[in-house]
C-alpha cells in the first residue's frame, strides 16, 4: 500500500511538473523582427523598439548590420521566383537594417498584429505599418509569420551566444 502510495505520489508529481514546465515555457516563445533600411534612414528603431517592450516582450537580441545580399538571398528564399525578387534583395543591401529577437506570450502571432499588413495602405491605424508607412515597398519592418520561420530566421542572422536569456524585474507584472 505505501509503495503504491509512493509511486502515485512520484507519478502526480511528474505531471504537475510537466505542467508547469508547459506554462512556464509559454511565455518564452521567441519572433524575429527586422527594422528595414527605411526604418533605419527614418529614425523610427526607438519608436518600433518602444511599441514591442509597452506591449511586455522582451528583448533578448539586437545589433545594427550592413546585410550582404547572399544573407538577404537566404533570408528571402521562398520568395526568389516573385518579378520583385531583386528588387527587395537590392532595397534591403541599400542600407543598415536593425534585426532583433523578441521574446514573450505569442509573440509571433501578436508581433504579425502590431506590424500590420504588409500593404500600409491594408494597415489599421494603431499598428506600425498603419501609423508610419505609406508603401508597400517602403513598409519600414519585417516581422516572422510563423514559429518555424521565427527559429529559421533567428538562426540565420544570430549565433546561439548573440541571444541573451535574462529575466527583467518587471516579468512578474507582465505574467501571472
Amino acid at each position: 500500500m505505501i509503495a503504491t502510495l509512493s509511486i502515485l505520489i512520484t507519478y502526480f508529481t511528474r505531471i504537475v511538473q510537466s505542467v508547469a514546465n508547459i506554462i512556464m515555457a509559454a511565455p518564452r516563445e521567441r519572433t524575429f523582427i527586422m527594422v528595414k533600411p527605411d526604418g533605419v534612414q527614418r529614425g523610427l528603431v526607438g519608436t518600433i523598439i518602444e511599441r514591442f517592450e509597452k506591449k511586455g516582450f522582451k528583448l533578448v537580441a539586437l545589433k545594427l548590420t550592413w546585410a550582404s545580399e547572399e544573407l538577404l538571398k537566404q533570408h528571402y528564399s521562398d520568395l526568389a521566383s516573385r518579378p520583385f525578387f531583386p528588387g527587395l534583395v537590392k532595397y534591403m543591401s541599400s542600407g543598415p537594417v536593425v534585426p532583433m529577437v523578441w521574446e514573450g506570450l505569442n509573440v509571433v502571432k501578436t508581433g504579425r498584429q502590431m506590424l500590420g499588413a504588409t500593404n500600409p495602405a491594408d494597415s489599421q491605424p494603431g499598428t506600425i505599418r498603419g501609423d508610419l508607412c505609406i508603401q508597400v515597398g517602403r513598409n519600414i519592418i519585417h516581422g516572422s509569420d510563423s514559429v518555424e520561420s521565427a527559429n529559421k530566421e533567428i538562426s540565420l542572422w544570430f549565433s546561439e551566444k548573440e541571444v541573451v536569456g535574462w529575466t527583467p524585474a518587471v516579468e512578474q507584472w507582465v505574467y501571472e
